[in-house]
């Protein structure tokens, strides 16, 4: 009796991890989340190793092999490149390039003050709506321009997303480049 018992009890713990270890659409099994973080590494050394790139205007985001870079760059060199640097590294299956291109040069440093308030202002009315998940957007903000990327579960976030970046004060125009999570 007590054989059966251990054995049933073995057998559900097997089934327990294997589901849990498992991926949905628009969740990760254990193995892609430690795949996509090595990728995404592996991407952002290789901008920081690369002349032309400036790797810390550059946000990479991994999921299930795809690749997502967004920021703002300098010109279009820095953004093309930025791709062929992602496209290099084994194991990325897809590259999609939101890097949006324009002169960080000219602002004041009144503006740059300006542009951080803005991100900090999104970045808290992400985290104060219950239907963002605000630790998976990134924000950034180049003279009053507001840049949402990363990966998410459904339009539905993407599109609230974009609805309280708009409704922060001072913001002159958003870029939704969120991703929908697909399997």
């Amino acid at each position: 009796m007590k054989t059966g018992i251990l054995k049933f009890t073995a057998i559900l713990a097997v089934l327990a991890v294997a589901s849990a270890c498992s991926s949905t659409r628009t969740q990760q099994s254990a193995g892609e989340v430690i795949d996509d973080s090595t990728l995404t590494s592996k991407v952002k050394v290789g901008l920081i190793d690369d002349p032309v790139t400036k790797a810390g205007q550059i946000n990479v985001e991994t999921y299930r092999g795809v690749v997502e870079l967004g920021g703002f760059v300098d010109n279009a060199q820095q953004k093309e490149q930025a791709t062929k640097v992602a496209r290099s590294v084994t194991g990325v299956k897809e590259v999609r390039n939101n890097l949006v291109v324009g002169t960080k040069t000219d602002a004041t440093a009144g503006q740059v003050v300006d542009d951080s308030m803005l991100t900090a202002s999104v970045k808290t009315k992400l985290v104060e709506d219950s239907t963002t998940k605000a630790y998976e957007i990134n924000v950034g903000t180049q003279k009053g321009v507001v840049q949402l990327t990363g990966f998410v579960d459904s339009t539905t976030m993407k599109t609230r997303a974009g609805e309280l970046a708009r409704s922060v004060e001072g913001v002159k125009e958003v870029r939704n480049d969120l991703e929908i999570r697909q399997k």
